[in-house]
């Protein structure tokens, strides 16, 4: 069979799993912002400010980002509103969430400072040492290969570049992991189902979680890729974490 992976729960070729990750995204990609808020009652726009307030993005002189995985502008709109110096280059694989993204920001006004770009975050079509940052939310975890794109997340900073995950992880509090584990399948699904007329992608997403590499192997991947300052910020109990790093 060669290399295999995990697609969620199943076990898939490594050179499948991208073009069902894709799959997924198409199908959600319209209400893909409103079933965040469902799911995690809101939070994620709280754990998205304090992302943004690491990030601290400057006032004045020039600043270029990159955020990876971020096609329907959510993460990109909140930086451009913090500084209004900062020019942001969205990179998605998915052209169905840039799409979204792209209307959003013609609404926003924000076209002379954003571009959208469509690729692949383990083969960035980008020159080196670009950017003075690199955030990638709740996007790392759907990469086949995530230490490639670990790689070039450090490749595509400038020296002295912060690079930014926000991802989920699985809760390990006791008790507290039974009543998540009861809301994420058995909820979840259904409501995916309700709001975008298909659960099966809403059941991959929320198995992806419980396959994602704990936050202390996951700084390990980091560090492995280069990045140096290597920590961790654990938001609500753990259901997500804001990994933070630099390269120096």
């Amino acid at each position: 069979m060669g290399e295999t992976t995990h697609f969620g729960f199943e076990n898939v070729r490594l050179e499948d799993k991208q073009a069902r990750v894709d799959d997924v995204f198409h199908k959600v990609a319209s209400r893909y912002d409103l079933m965040n808020d469902l799911m995690s009652a809101g939070f994620h726009r709280l754990w998205k400010d304090v992302l943004i307030g690491m990030l601290r993005p400057p006032k004045t002189g020039q600043y270029r980002h990159l955020d990876v995985a971020g096609g329907t502008g959510d993460i990109a709109f909140r930086i451009l509103e913090a500084s209004p110096v900062t020019k942001v280059d969205v990179l998605d694989i998915n052209s169905s969430m840039l799409d979204v993204g792209m209307d959003r920001a013609g609404d926003r006004g924000f076209q002379d400072r954003i571009r959208f770009i469509e690729g692949n975050a383990e083969q960035l079509p980008l020159p080196d040492r670009t950017y003075d940052s690199y955030t990638i939310a709740f996007g790392i975890r759907n990469v086949p290969r995530i230490d490639l794109a670990l790689k070039e997340a450090h490749r595509v900073l400038r020296r002295g570049g912060r690079f930014l995950c926000l991802e989920f992880a699985p809760v390990e509090t006791p008790l507290l992991d039974r009543a998540y584990d009861a809301y994420s399948f058995n909820v979840i699904p259904p409501l995916g189902k309700m709001v975008t007329g298909d659960g099966e992608p809403y059941r991959y997403l929320v198995e992806s979680i419980r396959k994602f590499p704990r936050p202390e192997a996951f700084a390990d991947m980091i560090r492995a890729a280069g990045f140096q300052r290597v920590s961790h910020r654990s938001l609500t109990i753990g259901i997500a974490n804001i990994h933070s790093a630099w390269k120096l």
